[in-house]
């Protein structure tokens, strides 16, 4: 028999109509005689009632169902009786009346209801094709497909085309770790899952389709945490004849046609914030600016301060830096310790703290190491009142900003600061071009290597390139770095230097990037683009802590997928049709 409609979208519209579901069965009881059957499909849940004295025969078979049978009904549509209505239902109001009953498939018992909140992670994951039943992961893979869905509406009428790249590229091992996949038919070689279409889509710049776009899976062989996966989607974008302003207006486009799909309007534009300004203010350059405790720079407040402490920091080109817990938490001495061992876990080499009583007066250990003048200059930076509480880190400049960075969440997560119903949303621009790496002693891209520098700091490549500053963008929402991009290198010569800068000899970056290379000199238009991170964003739109709950077939921390336990070992046939030995570590002991 053909299904009338969902269940979850019978409604008073439907009352005497006769209907056939087809679902699961979600709950059953027997109230006096009368059986109550809770169905459930995709679209959500509707009461249905067996009665003796419609059939006894359906009624005796519908005392044999169990939670997760299928099965078939058809019935009429009425009213429930009143008192009876489920308000928190879309179908709360009406249930059906059964007479005709069919078993489609029964079911074990479950190793948890499919409504229960509090199951381990391993069990959902072991038994994902029970996981994807429950009503609650079901609501965010819908969510997930409608953000998709008008991501691509949008997009298409912002004049994209959507085209594929390939899944089996060249490996070009310079950030994270590639997949590896080997050839059988050229022995010895390997092509590489992608970790971005970052190359192809340059390519389709300069093959002159000036607007491509891609909702795209990518691999990265990296460790993984609650925002990380091995394989993950993103959302590719690429535009030619553009400045940065204009992938970020289109982005921006994007993220808030995203959350209109559950009701949430986000600023237009987006604030824009130097790279130099979030590390400073919030020691992170991706801040969360749903709260204050903004990062206050003293080091000039102690320049000529007689604390052993300051004078040796701010002697050795460190800085002072710290931020206000407001209003009166009555952190005890205890809480300080506790606050100054998490400092020291996060890499600092103490705490200086103070609670400003009243009159402005301090409690802290330094308070009497401290002139009048440099307590007044400490308290008027912070503006600080009775009840306020102070912290200070002495350190180098990027020490000082990563403990204070996550000092500042740290404790924003321990008070609930952090609002999960405010969205706030933000680019970071200016960024660095390249970075200094001591283990290897060669300058490495902050971003990739295709990342275009500052128009005005292309001088400062030959005198000083850590000075230069890229035209690269990372857009951040609550905390959380969604999507980053940047203006291209389009100059051969240009991105020559580049490689030379990194350190890749002619004959290296030809081997990596020769086509690209080639291609950049057959008139490649300026251009520019972006990637957001689909599953971090979904898992914000769902309030979810990972994005495993996002993704309907996610890896453990392990990269292991527990439903269908892999990885797994191969058998020796096919790894001599693709020339590979495997050798494993020796076992210790």
């Amino acid at each position: 028999m053909k299904r009338s409609c969902y269940c979850g979208e019978v409604t008073v519209e439907h009352i005497g109509k006769n209907l056939i579901l087809q679902g699961w069965v979600h709950r059953w009881r027997d109230h006096g005689g009368v059986i109550f059957v809770d169905l459930r499909d995709r679209e959500g849940i509707v009461q249905v009632v067996f009665s003796p004295e419609v059939s006894e025969e359906i009624h005796k078979e519908a005392g044999k169902l169990r939670p997760e049978y299928v099965i078939e009904i058809e019935g009429k549509v009425r009213r429930r009786p009143e008192g009876t209505e489920n308000p928190n239902l879309k179908t709360g109001e009406v249930e059906l009346e059964v007479h005709r009953l069919k078993v489609l498939n029964t079911s074990k018992v479950p190793p948890f209801k499919m409504d229960e909140e509090e199951i381990s992670e391993n069990v959902r994951l072991t038994y994902r094709y029970l996981d994807l039943r429950r009503p609650a992961m079901q609501e965010k893979l819908i969510l997930r497909h409608k953000v998709a869905q008008a991501i691509r509406e949008y997009l298409n009428g912002e004049g994209f085309l959507e085209i594929e790249t390939p899944m089996l590229t060249k490996s070009t091992p310079e950030g994270a770790r590639d997949y590896l996949v080997p050839s059988r038919v050229n022995p010895g070689c390997f092509y590489a899952l992608p970790q971005s279409p970052q190359l192809f889509k340059q390519i389709f710049m300069i093959a002159g389709y000036d607007r491509y776009y891609q909702i795209v899976r990518c691999f990265r062989d990296e460790d993984l945490r609650a925002d990380r996966q091995p394989e993950f989607t993103q959302v590719d974008l690429e535009m030619a004849f553009v400045e940065r302003e204009d992938v970020m207006a289109v982005t921006e486009g994007i993220v808030r046609t995203a959350f209109k799909v559950v009701g949430i309007e986000l600023p237009d534009p987006f604030p824009v914030m130097s790279y130099q300004e979030a590390m400073l203010k919030y020691g992170i350059d991706r801040p969360d600016t749903r709260f204050g405790m903004l990062i206050q720079d003293l080091t000039d407040n102690f320049k000529n301060s007689q604390f052993q402490v300051f004078q040796d920091v701010i002697s050795s080109g460190g800085v002072v830096r710290g931020f206000k817990l407001e209003g009166d938490r009555s952190l005890s001495r205890k809480d300080w310790d506790v606050l100054t061992a998490t400092a020291q876990e996060f890499g600092a080499g103490g705490l200086i703290w103070a609670n400003v009583k009243e009159g402005g007066k301090l409690q802290s250990p330094i308070a009497k190491m401290l002139s009048e003048a440099e307590i007044e200059g400490w308290l008027g930076a912070f503006g600080a009142k009775e009840g306020d509480q102070l912290l200070l880190v002495a350190d180098t400049e990027a020490k000082a900003a990563e403990v204070l960075g996550r000092l500042r969440l740290h404790i924003a997560k321990e008070n609930g600061l952090m609002d999960p119903n405010k969205y706030e949303a933000l680019w970071v621009v200016d960024f660095p071009l390249l970075e200094w790496d001591d283990e290897t002693q060669r300058y490495v891209a902050v971003h990739h290597p295709f990342t275009a520098p500052m128009d005005e700091d292309v001088p400062l490549l030959d005198s000083d390139p850590l000075k230069v500053r890229a035209k690269a963008y990372d857009v951040v929402l609550n905390g959380q770095e969604i999507g980053g991009g940047s203006v291209r290198i389009h100059d051969q010569n240009l991105q020559s230097k580049i490689f030379s800068l990194l350190k890749l000899t002619e004959e290296e970056a030809k081997v990596k990037f020769g086509f690209l290379l080639d291609a950049l000199s057959f008139g490649a238009p300026p251009h520019g683009g972006l990637a957001l991170g689909f599953d971090r964003m979904v898992a914000i739109l769902t309030q979810s802590e990972s994005i495993r709950d996002v993704i309907p077939f996610p890896k453990t921390q392990k990269a292991v997928c527990l439903m269908t336990n892999a990885p797994t070992p191969v058998d020796e046939k096919q790894l001599r049709e693709l020339y590979l030995k495997v050798t494993l570590p020796k076992k210790r002991g």
